[in-house]
């Protein structure tokens, strides 16, 4: 358990811990010059169990409130001091509401230095804290009165956190991604780079790889590990933990990165959140708000964007984006700080709800539904509450990663109508599955209607049409699955409903067998479309619209208008193209002109339509080969 101090400066905080634990957990020589702390202070206290209770004093000045809220993050239980001589003051205030905002629910209030009051005055103070607590809804916190100087009631405090450290801590799912906050970094000699922290999920044993999250390419290998100065083979969630990294440069890393396994690693601009407006703000939170963000030991600017409603009122929650100026990293459940953009007051808090969130579409009935449902605190009831409004799917790979879980912790094919694709990367509710199917059908009836001679839309015209905010690869794999039944047919790039492709197929045949010996007997002067209407004695109009139907298929190739050349003849020039420019060093209208015994309009057009498909560029007056095309590859001899 890692118990976080929290109050007003000079209100005995780091007396308290030094009482508690017999640790000074200032250690900077200014902090001891000065007799106030502003840096993060750690210390721990030994119980018969084995298991050290963690301690993180925290600055009481309000000038490092940023330094609190970094050493609040990671907290499992709260301590808040109010000193009986001063009483409530702006910082106790200030404090309490983050421990409010951040969902530390265990704690306890602490009035100290009671040897200087009286009882009168001290029956005063429990008053006014109690009633202080009920206002932020941590009513539930016990009351203590102690005096670190003359002992009074350290006994029953230290006797109140080793039970509650005997309490059955939240067990982190075994697929946890490893996580933690960076509040210190430092070298040793011979051991390198050290980072620091509160573990917020998974575990980590030495040997382990781990990176930055915001740089995930680069990994370091866990060297050591020391948890409240006793070296360790492993540490995990609720533990204070030093971590000696391999390869790191000191100069590489600060407090406020991020170090986690890759599997996990992400960073965002914008998240979707639940935010909580503290009740001692004076005015509801609009959109459009420039605040502070504190997330763990980051902290950024973001903009806020309320959804659902204009504003938020002082005391009220909702749904809001929160849109920041660089990537933050941070997954699904974590919790943070919002302040105002001078940094002097807080003013909401809240949990992360969606990592990836959307620029477009984020006020929609649909999305706002999707949003609450993403409130629950079980991963599956999460998923299934996502799939429900998820017309689209989830992404597997994503929503685990925002989650912060390296696996599965439960079977998602388990969780009832939900369909997995192979690869079990995509998921999908069967209802919008058929959904998303039937507008396919119904886009390629309609499309069959209105251009009956047409072998239908390209893929991704097709998609643009039925499902135009679909992700491709999962557009990919629909038509896929749509094509291995039967429900649709595709050929070279086309969608088409199978009927429909047999009815052009019988018209295309009778095309096709007349016109293909034609125009591969014409070779590079091929007969142009009325002369083979002419010769096959067949409808000027129908040779026509099955040629550009032939030449979507790449059946025939189209040099110009009503101009079809056969692919076998194409290859040939093609061929011939490639050896002047092989000999050349270029292609110049003449040489091709003289290469295929054409005239130089023909050429011309040919070489124009080269261009035009991407296999040459011209430069100047000449043309090269375009560097990387696959197109009319030499045939292999």
């Amino acid at each position: 358990m890692i118990v976080g101090s929290a109050g007003h400066i000079d209100h005995g905080k780091t007396a308290l811990v030094r009482a508690l634990t017999g640790i000074d957990a200032d250690r900077l020589p200014e902090e001891k010059r000065r007799g106030i702390t502003i840096e993060l202070g750690y210390a721990w206290m030994p119980t018969e169990s084995g298991r050290p209770i963690g301690f993180v004093d925290v600055p009481g000045h309000e000038k490092l409130v940023r330094t609190m809220i970094a050493g609040a993050s990671g907290i499992d239980y709260a301590l808040l001091l109010v000193a009986a001589d001063d009483g409530i003051m702006p910082q106790t205030v200030e404090h309490l509401t983050i421990l409010s905002l951040l969902g530390v629910r265990r704690g306890a209030a602490v009035i100290t230095k009671i040897d200087r009051v009286d009882d009168a005055l001290l029956r005063e103070r429990q008053a006014q804290v109690q009633a202080l607590l009920a206002s932020v809804d941590l009513h539930d916190y016990p009351l203590l009165s102690v005096s670190a100087l003359r002992g009074d009631g350290i006994d029953a405090l230290r006797a109140r956190l080793i039970s509650e450290a005997q309490r059955p801590a939240p067990v982190s799912a075994a697929e946890a991604g490893f996580r933690m906050g960076l509040d210190r970094v430092f070298s040793l000699d011979g051991v390198g780079t050290v980072v620091a922290g509160s573990i917020a999920a998974g575990s980590v044993h030495i040997g382990d790889t781990l990176c930055l999250a915001d740089a995930a390419d680069k990994s370091y290998r866990v060297r050591s590990l020391h948890v409240h100065n006793q070296g360790v083979e492993s540490a995990a969630a609720g533990q204070r933990c030093a971590i000696g990294l391999a390869g790191l440069e000191r100069s590489a890393v600060s407090r406020g990165q991020m170090l986690c396994e890759a599997a996990i690693a992400q960073g965002t601009q914008r998240i979707d959140v639940w935010l909580q407006v503290a009740a001692t703000e004076a005015r509801p939170l609009r959109s459009g708000t420039l605040v502070h963000l504190h997330a763990a030991t980051e902290e950024c600017m973001a903009t806020v964007a309320i959804l659902g409603q204009p504003a938020i009122a002082p005391g009220e929650a909702g749904l809001a984006q929160l849109v920041v100026q660089q990537a933050l990293h941070v997954w699904h459940g974590d919790r943070f700080i919002v302040r105002d953009a001078s940094a002097s007051r807080t003013m909401a808090g809240g949990a992360i709800l969606e990592t990836d969130a959307p620029a477009r579409y984020r006020q929609t009935p649909q999305r706002l539904a999707y949003l609450q449902t993403q409130r629950a605190a079980e991963p599956a009831a999460r998923l299934q509450g996502a799939l429900a409004h998820a017309p689209f799917g989830i992404h597997g790979a994503i929503w685990l990663r925002s989650a912060g879980l390296r696996a599965w912790p439960f079977d998602p094919g388990a969780l009832g109508d939900v369909v997995l694709s192979q690869s079990r990367q995509w998921l999908i509710a069967r209802s919008w599955l058929d959904g998303n199917e039937q507008a396919v059908l119904q886009v390629l009836r309609d499309f069959h209607a209105r251009f009956p001679e047409d072998i239908g839309p390209d893929v991704q015209r097709a998609r643009r049409l039925a499902a135009p905010r679909m992700p491709d690869d999962l557009w990919e794999q629909l038509v896929a699955r749509m094509a291995g039944s039967g429900r649709l047919a595709q050929r070279n790039g086309f969608l088409h409903l199978p009927e429909h492709g047999m009815a052009l197929l019988a018209a295309e045949k009778a095309v096709a067998e007349r016109a293909l010996p034609l125009l591969l007997a014409g070779r590079f002067d091929p007969p142009w479309v009325r002369d083979i209407a002419g010769t096959a004695k067949l409808p000027e109009s129908q040779v026509r619209q099955v040629l550009a139907r032939m030449a979507k298929a790449a059946d025939v190739f189209q040099i110009v208008k009503d101009l079809y050349y056969h692919p076998e003849v194409v290859q040939q020039l093609a061929s011939i193209a490639r050896g002047i420019e092989r000999r050349e060093g270029a292609i110049a209208t003449g040489s091709f002109r003289d290469a295929t015994g054409l005239g130089r309009k023909r050429a011309i057009q040919i070489l124009e339509f080269f261009d035009r498909i991407g296999f040459l560029r011209r430069v100047g007056e000449t043309r090269l080969l375009r560097t990387g095309t696959r197109l009319f590859p030499e045939p292999v001899k």
